[in-house]
């Protein structure tokens, strides 16, 4: 251990005479020089990239048909232990002084700890940081300095060697460090803003989920190790320095009169992935709740009323949750803070969330109403975290889905009860459900719960089955145990394993003991194996009674399952009936392949259907008559617009999957003409964008684009372009949505008046509403030229919002000549272009038209180095795939796609590359099956209905 020690103890000297910027400058002379590789601690050489992590950000994707060959399987979990017990903190009192002029931090760690069983060694978690010095004073003795430190790279732990066994007792680990404030959105980083007089300046924040504390600070970084915190902030005084706790002293630095000290009161017991800081310049509003908690919501220097929306919601919220859950917030505050450059949506660190500013902020000049929609969602979703995920925090990773499904799930709960008028629930089935149910049925998809290991494994699970699958499958079992024993079996778990840590089934002992239901047997079938039924349904008429035959069978997005050994669920199942459509007229519990009922005293006139509300995880085939019986009941709307949804859902999967033609579902989608709400208009928006995506590989794109303009044209004249008097939210969504939709599509009434009220925009003479923006946006770049592209970058250099920059930014795909693709592709990764939002702008080019999605794989290909650099391979590299590949079809395309990450592996994204590979296979078995049927079809409708 000679390198080893020699390059400690130089640390140390470094440290003493250069500060931590003399110290990383050492490494990385290390790191260049190869004839020291061998020698020096681990830690210092060059780093390999691990995953940055990010949640309540989501893209769905949509798609299709014949089983093609199995994706390879994943490869080889690699080997991994968690940390020994022999030594667990009690305590951290942590000190950090970050330099936000060199990019580094000092920082110094007083933790108290119980040594369990005699050991000359501590291991913990620590990656990117160097430890100048470490010790351990056991209490009432001698201290005793560690003599080496070994890095293990690969695995992020650092071992501490004494000189003799620390003897069991208690005691205190005082390790001295230094780090680097780095650009990669995770642990302790940088964050670039501009200030009001157009200054850059840097803040330094944090993101720990799931294991990035590590790089702040030496610690046992596992949820189930919890302790308590003591965190002190050494920062300039003209800054704002925040923790999870409320500030006990703020006192001046005596080393340097331009820093000030910033200690934070002890916090509860907690997991090491919630700590967060935040060191920067930023403004506030403030409020308390009704029940005695303060709030307040940071904003950027200017901006404090873009944080009253959010301020109103989070203020209702924690009320709402305290009364539902009968379990009192524990903190004396709660700050919400709007963060510059942030990879996740959000992130629930107790006592201090953390944003994207599009997910906080809100202009009540400039924002769209979808805008207030999200952040409502979101803050609802973190706050929810509050309680399920920081007083009751997972075991391990593996139960990850429990935090972020019930999360999702809940927040759904509270802005229903914020914004009754959002009809949110509705939107739930088009947000969630389906998304969860679309990935869900890839033979790559995986189980809710899924065993992790090693670290790197982790982001895979932050995807729509632990979010909206989760959020699905709670969803039915509240429906299935009812409001009233759900609240009770919350409150029993929460109460019982308050500051602790719990796994599903903890959960599900609690429901099932106040409910009375066997809520572990029905649940485990949903979270223990991947997928879902497809239930099959036929009738028949006796007498006044109405004999049903129910079956249940594995559904797959490539056809008719084939396998011996068919999976079952246990599926929770309500009917009704047409003469009460809000009504159950019957539950059952689907435990066998498949059943008989008698639905009594339905006459032969009614309609029966299933699953009502689309609760149930499933998809529902009825027989051609039962169908046939329940489609005059969406034109007429007399079926609820959420049964509307989902049956039109449920044919277009069928449709995708082989067992039904898409021409079917094309004639059930001409029933929606009359159609005249958002979220049914939203879904049946969605899957044709798929179907239109997929008719890009044909010559009959564009026959496709009349039938859309069909479609909306009855709905689009009658919304017009201005809101009328008594117009509520969902009618300005609708608007957006209808609009963009003809727009895009190449209805020339459309195209003409988006151009007027563009060019009025742009000169100022009538500024677009927000909520116009989208739409008009949208419009003008589809049918625009180089002027129009011009126009549009302008309006994002000149906008102050970055919910506008975001809007523009996500929208400039839409352009269709190809140097103006290339030129929006330069853009993308250009400084203008914040780097969690450059994905989103290849996205938006890859979904514009077939000639942007060659360009943007051909682009993510050839700039690939500096994407998986910039993202370290985590969360937003998988988003980027799946944004950049999946509207590609056939084979040759897969093959390219699976051939290039053989090539330039990226094992965060490795579950999502096999998802894109098996999604590019489907679209084109879906093509070879259905193209030549759907052009008849269009061709046919275009002879008989000319386009207006």
């Amino acid at each position: 251990t000679g390198g080893r020690e020699g390059a400690v103890s130089l640390s140390a000297s470094l440290m003493l005479f250069g500060g931590a910027t003399a110290v990383l400058a050492f490494r990385r002379l290390l790191t260049a020089s190869s004839c020291w590789r061998g020698r020096v601690p681990l830690i210092l050489r060059a780093r390999v990239p691990t995953p940055a992590i990010g949640n309540r950000d989501g893209a769905s994707s949509r798609l299709l048909g014949t089983r093609p060959h199995c994706p390879d399987k994943m490869p080889a979990k690699r080997p991994f232990e968690r940390l020994p017990t022999d030594v667990t903190p009690e305590n951290y009192s942590l000190c950090l002084k970050p330099d936000l002029i060199d990019f580094t931090f000092e920082g110094k760690l007083e933790a108290s700890v119980e040594v369990r069983q005699a050991t000359n060694q501590i291991m913990m978690n620590c990656a990117d940081i160097d430890i100048i010095t470490a010790s351990y004073v056991p209490e009432g003795g001698e201290e005793i300095n560690a003599t080496g430190f070994n890095y293990q790279n690969e695995d992020e732990k650092v071992t501490l060697s004494f000189p003799s066994a620390l003897q069991k007792g208690r005691g205190m680990l005082k390790i001295d460090f230094v780090g680097e404030l780095n650009d990669k959105m995770k642990g302790f980083y940088r964050s670039k803003y501009t200030t009001p007089s157009g200054e850059t300046h840097y803040a330094a924040v944090s993101q720990f989920e799931p294991t990035d504390a590590r790089r702040a600070f030496p610690c046992w970084d596992e949820p189930a190790i919890k302790a308590t915190f003591d965190i002190t902030l050494i920062v300039p005084k003209d800054r704002v320095a925040l923790s999870n706790m409320n500030v006990t002293e703020r006192n001046p630095y005596p080393d340097d009169e331009d820093m000030v000290e910033v200690k934070f009161a002890k916090s509860p017991i907690m997991s090491t992935y919630l700590v967060a800081f935040v060191v920067g310049e930023y403004d506030f509003v403030e409020t308390r709740s009704s029940d005695g908690i303060l709030v307040r919501v940071y904003t950027p220097i200017g901006k404090a009323d873009q944080g009253k929306f959010a301020l109103e919601v989070a203020a209702k919220t924690l009320p709402f949750y305290k009364e539902y859950f009968n379990v009192p917030y524990p903190l004396p505050k709660i700050d919400l803070i709007a963060i510059a450059d942030f990879a996740a949506g959000a992130m629930e660190n107790w006592g201090l969330v953390t944003y994207r500013e599009t997910a906080l902020l809100i202009d009540p000049k400039n924002s769209c109403a979808s805008s207030k929609q999200w952040v409502a969602l979101v803050v609802g979703h973190e706050l929810a975290h509050q309680w399920f995920g920081n007083l009751v925090t997972m075991e391990w990773w593996t139960h990850l889905w429990l935090n972020e499904g019930f999360a999702s799930w809940i927040e759904y709960l509270c802005v229903d009860h914020c914004f009754p008028e959002y009809d949110i629930w509705t939107q739930f089935v088009s947000a969630d459900y389906t998304r969860a149910l679309e990935l869900d049925a890839l033979d790559s998809s995986h189980p809710i719960e899924v065993t992790v290991g090693h670290p790197a494994e982790v982001d895979e699970i932050f995807d729509a089955i632990s979010y909206s699958k989760g959020a699905s499958v709670i969803r039915m079992l509240h429906n299935y145990i009812g409001d009233e024993d759900f609240r009770k079996g919350m409150n029993l778990y929460l109460t019982k394993f308050q500051n602790k840590n719990a796994a599903t089934e903890d959960l599900w002992n609690c429901l099932e003991h106040a409910s009375g239901k066997p809520i572990n047997a029905v649940m485990s079938s949903w979270t223990k194996q991947m997928g879902f039924p497809l239930i099959y349904v036929e009738e028949k008429q006796q007498g006044d009674n109405r004999i049903l035959k129910i079956s249940q069978k594995k559904f797959c997005a490539s056809g008719p399952f084939t396998g011996s050994d068919c999976p079952h669920w246990m599926v929770p199942i309500s009917i009704c009936t047409s003469e009460d459509v809000s009504c159950d007229s019957m539950k059952v519990l689907l435990d066998q392949p498949e059943t008989t009922i008698t639905v009594k005293n339905v006459k032969a006139h009614q309609w029966i259907k299933l699953n009502p509300g689309t609760v149930g995880f499933c998809r529902i085939q009825y027989s051609p008559t039962m169908l046939e019986s329940l489609l005059p009941s969406i034109r007429n709307l007399t079926l609820p617009p959420v049964d509307r949804l989902g049956l039109q859902n449920d044919l277009f999967s069928l449709a995708r999957a082989g067992i039904i033609g898409t021409v079917e579902v094309l004639k059930v989608m001409e029933a929606f003409v009359n159609e005249p709400n958002y979220t049914v208009w939203s879904d049946l928006s969605c899957n044709l964008g798929t179907l239109s995506t997929l008719m890009s590989h044909t010559d009959f794109h564009e026959e496709m684009q009349e039938f859309i303009v069909d479609l909306f044209l009855n709905i689009g004249q009658k919304l017009g372009w201005d809101p009328k008097h008594n117009e509520g939210h969902l009618d300005a969504l609708l608007r957006g949505l209808v609009l963009g939709k003809l727009g895009k599509a190449g209805h020339q009434p459309t195209i003409d008046e988006a151009r007027r009220r563009f060019k009025d925009h742009v000169e100022g003479k009538q500024i677009l509403s927000a909520d116009l923006r989208s739409p008009v946006y949208l419009t003008v770049l589809k049918h625009g030229d180089s002027t129009t592209l011009d126009t549009m970058l302008k309006l994002h250099n000149q906008a102050d919002l970055q919910e506008e920059k975001v809007r523009i930014e996500r929208l400039l795909g839409a352009i269709s000549h190809p140097d103006l693709i290339q030129k929006v592709l330069t853009f993308a990764m250009s400084e203008e272009v914040r780097p969690q939002d450059t994905v989103f702008v290849l996205g938006g080019v890859s979904g514009g038209s077939l000639m942007g999605r060659k360009a943007a794989w051909k682009f993510v290909k050839d700039n690939w180095e500096e994407l998986y650099n910039r993202y370290q391979g985590g969360f937003l590299i998988a988003r980027l795939i799946k944004l950049t590949v999946e509207g590609f079809a056939g084979d040759k395309m897969a093959a390219d796609i699976k051939s290039f990450f053989e090539t330039h592996p990226a094992p965060a994204a490795e579950r999502t590359i096999q998802q894109s590979c098996e999604n590019v296979l489907l679209n084109g078995a879906w093509l070879k099956r259905d193209a030549e049927a759907i052009q008849q079809f269009l061709m046919q409708r275009r002879g008989a209905h000319p386009t207006v």
